[in-house]
């Protein structure tokens, strides 16, 4: 007889929430972070695979929104390619969708590995987190060196990929200035924005590591 408990999708969420996990707490991708610092909380998304349809519609809302267009002087939500969006649907056989995003990590090992002193009047370096929590990159004093894409690729997952021209960080979430694109449009409902503890675990938040979990419970198969 098998040994692994029969798992829903919702409750294999509910119980990696409730553990502390990690696995599926894909950080906060929109609304401003909220922290509580006496209760240990932060405000952040989850995802819902029992709802999540691998739709990628919140790749071309995200898209269109950071990336805007301007017609005749007024400007406007740009196309929404998928290939521009800060949150990536990723795909896995057997049928699994897993959405990532910046996770706006309270250690924030990308800024760690920025090797640009902080300036002297701000304090940042090149990288830097700004009021919203959002994960900022000044272009200006950035080198390229790619050192944050490599430490959120080692920690994190990859979110941060660098830009294939000038090697500067892309692709980190800028909370659509608090009100996200993607919550607001999933046809599914499948994102949620809900309290959590400050000091989660994220050490496998890499997309394949959650496939990996989500395919043993959802269809007791190891891979």
């Amino acid at each position: 007889m098998s040994n692994y408990k029969i798992y829903t999708r919702r409750h294999f969420l509910q119980d990696v929430t409730l553990g502390g996990g990690g696995l599926i707490i894909l950080g906060a991708l929109g609304f401003r972070i909220f922290k509580d610092q006496e209760r240990n909380l932060i405000k952040a998304i989850s995802i819902d695979f029992e709802k999540c349809a691998g739709c990628r519609t919140c790749e071309t809302v995200c898209s269109a929104f950071n990336n805007p267009i301007t017609i005749d002087g007024e400007q406007m939500n740009g196309l929404g390619n998928p290939y521009l969006s800060n949150i990536k649907v990723h795909h896995f056989n057997p049928d699994v969708d897993v959405p990532v995003t910046c996770a706006l990590c309270d250690d924030t090992p990308c800024i760690n590995a920025c090797p640009v002193s902080p300036d002297l009047i701000t304090g940042r370096k090149a990288l830097y987190r700004d009021n919203n929590m959002t994960i900022k990159n000044d272009i200006e004093r950035c080198i390229g060196c790619k050192q944050c894409a490599k430490a959120c690729e080692n920690l994190r997952g990859g979110i941060i990929h660098p830009n294939p021209i000038t090697n500067k960080p892309e692709r980190m979430c800028t909370l659509c200035d608090g009100n996200p694109s993607c919550v607001d449009n999933c046809p599914f409902g499948a994102l949620a924005y809900v309290e959590m503890p400050i000091d989660r675990d994220l050490e496998n938040l890499a997309p394949a590591k959650i496939a990996e979990k989500l395919i043993e419970q959802l269809y007791q198969l190891n891979v």
